[in-house]
């Protein structure tokens, strides 16, 4: 495989491009959903024959070990099978049939059928800490993809070998696979992926990345003429509060497991448990100082090294933080795990200051006198991906932190940590903002290929002319309300 890097996407090649997502469109909208879920399983297959040659490359450019590659490799590929297997069953079109009703109560109601259908092409910006699972083949292009949509995918600059090698493989599996051509391109260079975003034959964007650069996309997207959906994840801090109870009971406990999922992946997970809420008087805090952490990791790139130290050195300038236990080469190339401590107290005064994203191994220890304020806390949170209680079963205050975190998160964890965001039916990776541009949506999991649908009502149209999804005799075997009744495919 080649060992250069790809030159920046030209305004010539990137016209190219959309040219041929765009003719693509049309075709792969209309595709059989077989046909679809089959190129997903041949992609699926292919990356996994390349693992020997595509491993090391991102080893070479990520710094991230071959264990760790290895098993996000595998997640990328079962994530295209389960959303193969998505397509077959058909559930995700919500197909509605009501029929014609001369007697439904606010007066005749005329035959009216619903489904969901591809938007057309989207652009996807690849995210740095994932360089297969949010990267050129993530979540993201794959629900793309599978929802019937071209993807034009804009590379990270923190590997961009790896993601011309992968695009590389999927493109010859698509291909072998019958898809049209242009249904999957790469570009390279911030210009072309500004330029694909508010290019008018793009009708949606995927951001994984940082708030100023997420919020600098949204914008531009909701500039256009023709404003898009954005769909962004910006940031998060992951909260965690640990109930008065559950520090009696398992401190101990609940400080190694922290510290393991605070410093995993050197900290570089967009659900690193950033901040932990321990009670004042529970000996948590010596316990946290005390406790032994791993050795320095190189970071992914140089921006994001450099953007971690200003973070903490920000961090470390509040006079209501301190270093805790160890500080020895937190600050250095690669850092040394960092953790600081504040108060409750403190953070409600300043939450801008201190309720902040700091992306890498550091976190910030914040002690409460009552489990009150517990509940300002959360209160005062913004928008977050995940919110995790460590907590008993007979604490008086969960229920209302419950409810209060559920306002703010997209996904609350009890006596379990965020980091590992699992690919399931049933999985929410999203929140209220800056956590993301889009709330009501995932990025991780199978709902998310909601996210390049849009509805489509045909009223008063004969059956030859409907979508099969919507035909009285089902002739595409998918699950149909009809008339409110919901019926098996």
């Amino acid at each position: 495989m080649t060992t250069t890097d790809p030159a920046a996407t030209t305004a010539e090649e990137l016209e190219s491009i959309l040219a041929a997502a765009a003719a693509a469109a049309p075709d792969w909208a209309q595709a059989p959903a077989a046909q679809r879920a089959a190129a997903l399983v041949s992609v699926a297959d292919a990356l996994d024959a390349a693992a020997p040659q595509l491993i090391p490359v991102a080893q070479e450019e990520t710094f991230l070990p071959e264990g760790r590659l290895s098993g996000e490799l595998k997640r990328t590929t079962f994530q295209l099978r389960l959303f193969a297997e998505l397509l077959t069953d058909g559930g995700y079109l919500d197909a509605r049939i009501d029929h014609a009703d001369a007697a439904w109560p606010m007066g005749a109601r005329p035959d009216i059928r619903r489904v969901l259908e591809p938007l057309g092409p989207v652009v996807v910006f690849a995210a740095s800490n994932f360089p297969f699972a949010f990267s050129v083949l993530g979540g993201d292009t794959c629900s793309a993809l599978a929802a019937g949509c071209p993807v034009v995918l804009k590379v990270h600059s923190g590997h961009p070998r790896l993601s011309a090698a992968v695009g590389r493989v999927a493109n010859e599996a698509l291909r072998a696979a019958g898809a049209p051509d242009g249904l999957l391109a790469l570009v390279y260079g911030t210009d072309a992926g500004r330029d694909a975003l508010l290019d008018p034959r793009i009708k949606a964007g995927a951001f994984t990345g940082s708030i100023p650069g997420g919020r600098a996309l949204f914008d531009l997207a909701n500039s256009r003429p023709e404003p898009i959906p954005f769909y962004g994840e910006l940031g998060s801090v992951n909260p965690v509060f640990v109930t008065e109870a559950a520090a009696a009971a398992r401190g101990a406990e609940i400080v190694t497991e922290f510290v393991a999922s605070y410093t995993l992946g050197a900290g570089q997970f967009c659900t690193k448990p950033g901040i932990l809420l321990v009670p004042a008087g529970s000996g948590m805090v010596a316990e946290l100082a005390a406790a032994a952490r791993p050795a320095p990791a190189k970071l992914l790139n140089d921006r994001i090294q450099s953007g971690y130290t200003e973070a903490l050195e920000g961090l470390l300038k509040h006079d209501a933080v301190a270093p805790l236990g160890a500080t020895g080469d937190t600050l250095a190339f690669p850092p040394a795990p960092a953790l600081n401590a504040t108060t409750a107290a403190a953070m409600l005064a300043d939450p801008e200051g201190l309720i902040t994203e700091c992306f890498g191994p550091s976190a910030l220890v914040a002690t409460y006198e009552s489990e009150d304020e517990l509940l300002a806390v959360a209160r005062v949170l913004d928008g977050q991906l995940t919110a995790t209680i460590q907590g008993e079963d007979t604490d008086a205050v969960a229920p209302e932190l419950v409810r209060a975190l559920a306002q703010k998160a997209g996904r609350v964890l009890w006596n379990q940590w965020p980091t590992g965001v699992s690919v399931t039916y049933a999985q929410q990776h999203g929140g209220p903002y800056p956590a993301t541009t889009a709330p009501t949506t995932t990025s991780v999991g199978t709902a998310g290929i909601t996210r390049f649908l849009r509805p489509v009502a045909y009223q008063g149209l004969p059956a030859h002319l409907l979508p099969g999804a919507l035909q009285d005799d089902n002739p595409l075997g998918v699950p149909q309300r009809v008339d409110g009744q919901l019926a098996a495919g």
